[in-house]
Order: C-alpha cells, then sequence, then structure tokens
C-alpha cells in the first residue's frame, strides 16, 4: 500500500501534479479520490475509467505507477487525458510552436462579432494557424499531444492583472459562454482583448507543467467512443474500474466546451445538437443507457475487479436520488457487479465546478457520493 501524502496531491501547484491541470475543466473531480482508491492496487494491476473526462483518474495510476486506459466520447476530454499520458521536453514543445507559427500555409479565420472581440487579431491569426497544423496531421506525436493540450488550456480564461495567462478577452477558464451574451458582455464593460504572444505564453506553460518532477510514464491509452459499446480498449483486462458518470441532465458538455471544440475541428458557431454517450431524456433511458455501460466494462474486467463510482445530482433535474440511480442502474445490468458499499463524498466544492466570472452565486449541489462494487463472476 502507497502511503497517501497529502501535501502533495492536495497541492495543485506542487511541480508533481501540475501536468493535471494542463486544461481546466468544469466537471473534474479532485485527484485525491482515485489517487486514495489506488493506494491499494498492485502496481502491476490494470485501471480503466469508462468516462474518463480529463483524465484525473488516469493521472492518479500514472502517479502511482500504473497503467491505465480511458473512453470518452467527447474529443475535448481525450485531447486532455492523452496529455496526462505522455512526456514531453519543454523546449521540443517551444520549438514545435515557432515552427508552426513561422509556417507559410493557408489557414481560415472566422469572422463575427464574437470572434472580433474575444481574440486581438494578431493572437487569433496564431491560434487558427496552430488549430490548421493539428488538424492537417494524420497522426500526432507526443510534441503535439502536450502542445495541443496547453492550448486547449490556455485557448480562453479571465484577464490577470499581472501575467496574462489566457488568450481570450475575459471569460471563465473551465468553459466557454455562448457568443452572444459574450458580446453583451464586453462591450458592457468595455472590455477589449489584449495581443498575447502564445510562443510566450507556451514556453511559460510548458516549463511550468512538463518540469523535472513529473511522474514518470506508464503504459495505457486515451479512446474515443462510446462505453456503451466500446469493444478492443486493451489486450488485458482491468482490475480497477474508477469513474464518474455525468450526473443525471448534465447533458451540455458540447455547447460548454465549444470554442475547445471548435479549435479540435468543430464549428466557429455554437452546435446546440445534444449528442451524447448518455441520454438524459427521462431517468428511465438514463439508467438503462448506464446499465450498459457497466455491462460492456464487466466483459473487460478480470474476476474481483474493483468498481468506484463517484455520483451525483443537479438540483431539480431527478426525482431519485444519486442512490438510487446508481443501484437501479447495476441491478438492471445484472452482470455481475455487486454493490458492497455505499458512502458519502460529501457537497462538491466551488473550487472543483465552473469558473464563475460571469455568474454572481453558484447553485448548491446535492451531496455527492462514492459506490464501491465487485465483480462476482
Amino acid at each position: 500500500m502507497t502511503k497517501y501524502n497529502s501535501s502533495i496531491i492536495e497541492n495543485k501547484l506542487h511541480p508533481k501534479i501540475r501536468l493535471n491541470s494542463i486544461c481546466p475543466y468544469f466537471t473534474m473531480f479532485p485527484l485525491s479520490f482515485p489517487y486514495k482508491v489506488l493506494r491499494y492496487a498492485k502496481r502491476t494491476d490494470l485501471v480503466y475509467d469508462p468516462f474518463c473526462g480529463r483524465g484525473t483518474t488516469n493521472f492518479a495510476a500514472r502517479l502511482l505507477g500504473m497503467s491505465s486506459y480511458g473512453v470518452d466520447s467527447n474529443p475535448i476530454a481525450q485531447a486532455i487525458a492523452q496529455a496526462k499520458l505522455i512526456h514531453a521536453n519543454p523546449i521540443d514543445i517551444q520549438d514545435r510552436c515557432q515552427t508552426i507559427l513561422q509556417g507559410d500555409y493557408y489557414f481560415d479565420i472566422p469572422t463575427s462579432d464574437f470572434w472580433e472581440i474575444a481574440y486581438h487579431a494578431e493572437t487569433l491569426n496564431s491560434i487558427c494557424k496552430l488549430r490548421t497544423y493539428f488538424l492537417n496531421q494524420e497522426s500526432l506525436d507526443e510534441i503535439d499531444i502536450a502542445l495541443r493540450a496547453i492550448v486547449l488550456g490556455v485557448l480562453h480564461g479571465p484577464k490577470m492583472k499581472t501575467t496574462q495567462s489566457y488568450l481570450s478577452n475575459q471569460m471563465p477558464r473551465t468553459y466557454a459562454t455562448k457568443p452572444d451574451y459574450s458580446v453583451r458582455f464586453w462591450e458592457k464593460r468595455q472590455l477589449v482583448p489584449e495581443n498575447i504572444q502564445i510562443a510566450n505564453l507556451i514556453k511559460r506553460k510548458s516549463e511550468y507543467i512538463f518540469n523535472d518532477e513529473i511522474p514518470n510514464q506508464t503504459g495505457g491509452n486515451i479512446i474515443l467512443g462510446d462505453s456503451r459499446f466500446i469493444n478492443e480498449i486493451s489486450s488485458s483486462k482491468f482490475n480497477w474500474v474508477i469513474t464518474s458518470p455525468p450526473y443525471f441532465g448534465m447533458s451540455t458538455y458540447k455547447q460548454d466546451q465549444w470554442l475547445r471544440n471548435w479549435f479540435l475541428g468543430g464549428s466557429s458557431d455554437v452546435d446546440y445538437s445534444n449528442k451524447t454517450q448518455l441520454k438524459h431524456g427521462s431517468e428511465i433511458t438514463f439508467i438503462d443507457d448506464l446499465s450498459k455501460v457497466w455491462i460492456n466494462t464487466s466483459l473487460k474486467c478480470n474476476p474481483n475487479a474493483r468498481m468506484i463510482i463517484r455520483f451525483g445530482a443537479l438540483p431539480s433535474k431527478s426525482e431519485k436520488t444519486p442512490s438510487e440511480l446508481i443501484k437501479e442502474s447495476l441491478k438492471k445490468a445484472n452482470c455481475g457487479w455487486k454493490l458492497t458499499k455505499i458512502c458519502s463524498a460529501g457537497e462538491p466544492s466551488d473550487s472543483q465546478r465552473q469558473a464563475n466570472q460571469f455568474k454572481k452565486e453558484m447553485k448548491k449541489y446535492i451531496e455527492e457520493i462514492d459506490v464501491y462494487a465487485t465483480l462476482k463472476i
């Protein structure tokens, strides 16, 4: 068993775990959750997260010297989580960025009131050049993966009083506000974008994140896919499943991350279509889809594999409690997952939720739970 070092895990600025914060993400759960669980695992055990999001479970496994795999249906999540498994030299990242920015090739620049006020013209040109480079690559090496994740992390965020850390006009850092709202917000406050030199920001971020204390690389992969139906993930079966499914009714990831989605090749306008991995139309369909994930996951696990689920609920979204939703999904799955314990994880703190630059107060969240199950087959 690995001793839990709270001074490192709970200090987001510690050099050893800075990679975990490479890109702010709304639905992240604290690193301490998977890390505490995996203290009891063998270093040879294989870890899996079917809703990997930004790869917190995968990074916790890396900290402990364990290989891990993750699946997510969101390309932004995959791009961020991929960076949690690699290591790149900061000099190489900086050189790659300079090479791309100095390249002479055609790239599209989106036009609208939003784009004119969201970014300085020169900064937007650089962003679009980087975007075009990544979209034209058949495959990305580790330097590309690191650089892309850093850009996603600085694409939008608050304007700082001292050193500028984000490329955009004033915005939240964990989600992107919609264009019309943003323009009204900026114009009312007479906020204008600064000319941010991307190369300088990439230099500072790469040296900060990919520092000398970054944990050793371990095996694994992050796959873009649907964990209800995905087939091949790993040639070996999993011993641990640590995950946090989307809470019922939380289905706006695509819209909330529309700017990052654009950078990865999506539309320069907000796409309000609502295709998600889990259906949120009713509790019945949500439970049914969640049960399919548990079934498919069980097929990829060793007997006596352990699954730990962090789950909660949004206010006024569900008549059932988080505990009831999880219990019913496991019962419907009927594939060998035996519930062993449900305990409170407390209320999520504001620091683990949306940045609040555009809102005056947060909604109160319902208490989260940790669900423990063992595969008995």
